[in-house]
C-alpha cells in the first residue's frame, strides 16, 4: 500500500533524518561485523552506486574519527591518572621524609635540651657545692696558739679563739659564704672582720693590716677579705680568729672543732 502527500508529490527526506539513518545503519554493521564484507562489493559496483554511498562513507569516516578521539582522550585520561599516581606516590614519600626530618630534628633538639639541662644542673651543683664549701682563712699554715690558752695577755685570762701563723701581709680569706656584718677598728682586735655565715654562725678576723671588704658585703669561700698584720693586742704578727653563735664577743665556740665539722683540715 503507497502513501502519497495531498500535493501529489514526493519530497526527498530531511539533511537530518538522513544522517541519523546513515549512523543507524553503520551503527547496525559495525555491531553485526559486516561493514566491511557489504560496503565493498557496492562500493566497486558502479559510479552512481558509489554517488549514493558518499553519505554511507562519509559516516563511517565520521565514525573512525569519533572512536580515534574517544580513544585518545581515554589515553589522556589513563595518562593523567598515571601521573597522579606518581605524583600521589612522590609526596607521599616527600611526607614521610619530611616527618623522619622532623623527628629527628625533634630528638636533636630533645637531646641537646637534656644535656643543657644536665650541665646547667652540674654547674648548680658545683656552685652550690663551692659556696658550702669551707676553707682555712690562712693558706698553708697551722695554728701557733690554741683555743682556750690561758694567759694575763687576754682579758678574759683565756684565749677566745685561735692563732694562726702568718708574716705581716699575707692574704687572709673568708672560711665560707656569707654577709660582712663588720668591718674595722675592733679595740685589743685591731683591724678586724666579722662575718655572718650562711649558716647563722659567725666568724671573727684580727689584728689585720689592711681591710678589702665592708659591711653588707657578701663573700665567698676563698675570697680575700684583707691581709693579715699585728694592731691591736699583739706580740707579733698573725690572724686571730673566732667562730661565734653571735657577731659579740663571748660568744665564741671551739674554732677548730668549727672549721673540722665543715671539711677543713686544722
Amino acid at each position: 500500500m503507497a502513501f502519497t502527500r495531498a500535493t501529489g508529490k514526493h519530497r526527498r527526506a530531511s539533511r537530518t533524518a538522513r544522517t541519523t539513518r546513515h549512523l543507524a545503519g553503520i551503527a547496525t554493521l559495525a555491531a553485526s561485523g559486516v561493514v566491511a564484507t557489504v560496503a565493498s562489493p557496492a562500493l566497486a559496483a558502479t559510479d552512481e552506486a558509489r554517488t549514493q554511498d558518499t553519505g554511507l562513507q562519509q559516516a563511517v569516516v565520521l565514525g573512525d574519527e569519533l572512536a580515534d578521539h574517544v580513544s585518545a582522550q581515554a589515553d589522556a585520561q589513563q595518562a593523567a591518572a598515571e601521573a597522579a599516581a606518581v605524583q600521589a606516590q612522590a609526596e607521599a614519600v616527600a611526607k614521610k621524609q619530611a616527618d623522619e626530618a622532623k623527628r629527628h630534628a625533634e630528638a636533636a633538639l630533645k637531646k641537646a635540651k637534656a644535656e643543657r639541662e644536665a650541665k646547667e644542673r652540674a654547674a648548680r651543683d658545683a656552685e652550690r657545692k663551692r659556696l658550702n664549701a669551707f676553707v682555712a682563712p690562712i693558706a698553708d699554715s697551722y695554728v701557733s696558739t690554741g683555743y682556750k690558752a690561758s694567759s694575763s695577755l687576754w682579758s678574759s685570762g683565756s684565749h677566745t679563739g685561735i692563732d694562726f701563723h702568718a708574716a705581716s701581709g699575707t692574704s687572709v680569706h673568708a672560711v665560707g659564704a656569707g654577709t660582712v656584718v663588720e668591718a674595722g677598728w675592733g679595740g685589743a682586735y685591731g683591724n678586724n672582720i666579722v662575718i655572718k655565715m650562711n649558716d647563722g654562725t659567725y666568724t671573727q678576723y684580727g689584728h689585720l693590716s689592711s681591710i678589702g671588704v665592708s659591711v653588707g658585703q657578701q663573700v665567698t669561700p676563698g675570697q680575700q677579705i684583707g691581709l693579715s698584720g699585728a694592731t691591736g693586742n699583739v706580740t707579733g704578727p698573725h690572724l686571730h680568729f673566732e667562730a661565734r653563735t653571735s657577731p659579740d664577743y663571748g660568744s665564741d665556740m671551739d674554732p677548730i672543732a668549727y672549721l673540722r665539722a665543715h671539711g677543713v683540715n686544722v
